[in-house]
């Protein structure tokens, strides 16, 4: 029945795999994966942001305010989830910055990351909505790339169990609960998420085909998926992670923010549904901050140009030609002028 057992089961790659030393430089598989994602993401972003009226380039300007701050936020609130690692009795400081061994926080990305895309918005004149609901899913696509670096550090996996699908975990590895014995297969979280965030990108760039998810529409629907599914997904893991209890319930810090974060996308998408009649600004910019021909952001300043003769100034968009002699009339002088016979 083993022999069997473990015919169907998913394999776990080397514990040697996780790391390539190249001289002296040592690649991870985590920090590889968690690479790629942030770059696919970012071209899924691009190609979007264009499609909406935004300029390839303005990506770029926001991911470096974006990015890092997303990684130090989602470092931040792996360590405050998981503390004994760090804090307790065998927990070390000073692995707290060593990201590649696996641990980024995704509502801490999240949170820091937008604090960053803010920044990089605010200096490109580009709306923060717009830039979010162009990134979502790119986000979950970067999110379901990142899950195979757990599977690199035998990490994150679920409760035992004797599906065919089952996990196998190196007994040696250091993330081997001792109190299973050697052999014992367990949840493949990593690809339960990895799956469902796939699913979540088609199912978003569907919906984007269909709908005009625009106002942050995009991002919140994003956030309420992602959570629906982590919530369940979360329930099965039995890494350490703080325990938290509300109302005689006690679950792990990640299934309340979970379930927390769902039930506030969710109310901000009836919120968004109930003022549809609402437009939503077209422009991807801020007021004023379209980018112009030469691909300079403006203040909004109407600022008259050479003519090609260099005679005078004219507005823009006049091409050098000369102003009409004549111009719509209107208020009192039209009222005066109404019934007098043409010249």
């Amino acid at each position: 029945m083993n022999s069997i057992r473990f015919a169907a089961s998913i394999p776990s790659p080397p514990a040697e795999w996780a790391s390539l030393s190249l001289g002296p430089v040592t690649l991870h598989a985590y920090a590889l994966f968690i690479l790629i994602g942030i770059v696919l993401a970012l071209l899924v972003t691009q190609k979007r942001f264009v499609a909406s009226g935004g300029r390839a380039e303005t990506i770029w300007d926001i991911a470096i305010w974006a990015v890092p701050f997303g990684i130090i936020g989602g470092r931040l609130y792996h360590v405050v989830s998981s503390p004994e690692a760090y804090f307790g009795p065998q927990g070390d400081l000073s692995r707290i910055p060593m990201i590649w061994l696996g641990g980024l926080g995704i509502w801490g990305a999240i949170a820091l990351g937008a604090v960053g895309a803010w920044i990089g918005a605010r200096r490109a004149g580009v709306r923060l909505s717009a830039f979010a609901d162009a990134a979502a899913p790119g986000i979950l696509l970067a999110q379901a790339i990142g899950r195979l670096g757990n599977w690199f550090n035998q990490e994150l996996f679920g409760a035992p169990t004797d599906l065919p699908w089952g996990l196998e975990i190196d007994a040696s590895s250091p993330n081997f609960p001792r109190t299973q014995e050697p052999g014992t297969l367990f949840h493949p979280t990593f690809l339960y998420e990895l799956l469902w965030n796939l699913a979540g990108v088609a199912l978003l760039l569907l919906l984007a085909r269909r709908f005009r998810l625009r106002g942050g529409r995009m991002f919140w629907l994003y956030a309420a998926y992602y959570t629906l599914g982590r919530v369940w997904i979360e329930t099965l893991r039995i890494d350490d992670a703080e325990l938290v209890t509300f109302f005689g319930v006690t679950q792990r810090l990640n299934v309340w923010t979970s379930i927390v974060v769902f039930l506030i996308s969710l109310g901000i998408l009836v919120m968004l549904a109930v003022r549809r009649g609402r437009e939503v600004p077209a422009s991807v910019y801020l007021p004023g901050r379209e980018p112009q021909e030469t691909g300079a952001v403006t203040d909004g300043a109407q600022q008259p140009v050479p003519t090609a003769t260099g005679e005078g100034l004219m507005p823009p968009g006049t091409g050098g030609a000369a102003a009409p002699d004549t111009a719509p009339v209107t208020g009192d002088r039209a009222v005066e002028d109404r019934g007098k016979p043409a010249k």
